[in-house]
């Protein structure tokens, strides 16, 4: 069902790869005669107006009773390709850490097929506090590795530890919801 969350969603998911674009080609600012500052404001902007339908889409489902099936789907995925065309467009010019990227990525694929384990054996998981605040972290990482500012680095690694423990929280949620089941 197509309704205003899903829509949102959706619009995340074709964000992503545009941004990805920008990230990756610099000279289309700066073969223009603009500064390579233009480039990072444009790549920001995008991901912020995309991480804003990620906070709307949650919100008016939860207020206007329109949570669905699609958009239980379409929202994390659209918030995976999002963060990783941010990180992985970060990596390839230089601008963030393979290894925490490396780590992010491998714990969103590994915590997504536990998602969809549980998710097959009818199990609800719940994502935590700990997995909101994970998402925040990488956000604010992005944000400041995409303008180049100061402490971007450091706030990345920040969003690698909380990802790494949110990823914990959830196996240890995973592993709850298994043995409460199995009652």
């Amino acid at each position: 069902m197509l309704n205003l969350p899903n829509t949102l969603a959706s619009l995340r998911i074709l964000l992503a790869p545009l941004m990805f674009w920008i990230i990756l080609n610099p000279q289309t600012f700066t073969d223009n005669g603009f500064h390579i500052t233009w480039n990072y404001y444009a790549a920001s902007l995008l991901f912020v107006l995309a991480s804003a339908t990620d906070f709307f889409d949650g919100y008016i489902a939860r207020e206007w009773n329109q949570a669905t099936m699609l958009g239980a789907i379409l929202d994390p995925l659209a918030d995976k390709m999002l963060t990783l065309a941010a990180f992985l467009g970060l990596m390839m010019i230089g601008a963030a850490s393979a290894w925490a990227i490396y780590i992010i990525i491998v714990r969103e694929l590994f915590i997504t097929g536990i998602r969809t384990v549980a998710v097959s054996e009818g199990l609800e998981v719940k994502a935590s506090w700990a997995g909101k605040i994970k998402t925040v972290a990488q956000m604010i990482a992005i944000g400041f590795l995409l303008m180049h500012w100061p402490f971007a680095s450091e706030l990345l690694w920040f969003a690698v530890a909380l990802t790494v423990y949110s990823g914990i929280e959830y196996l240890w949620g995973f592993r709850a919801a298994i043995l409460k089941d199995n009652k």
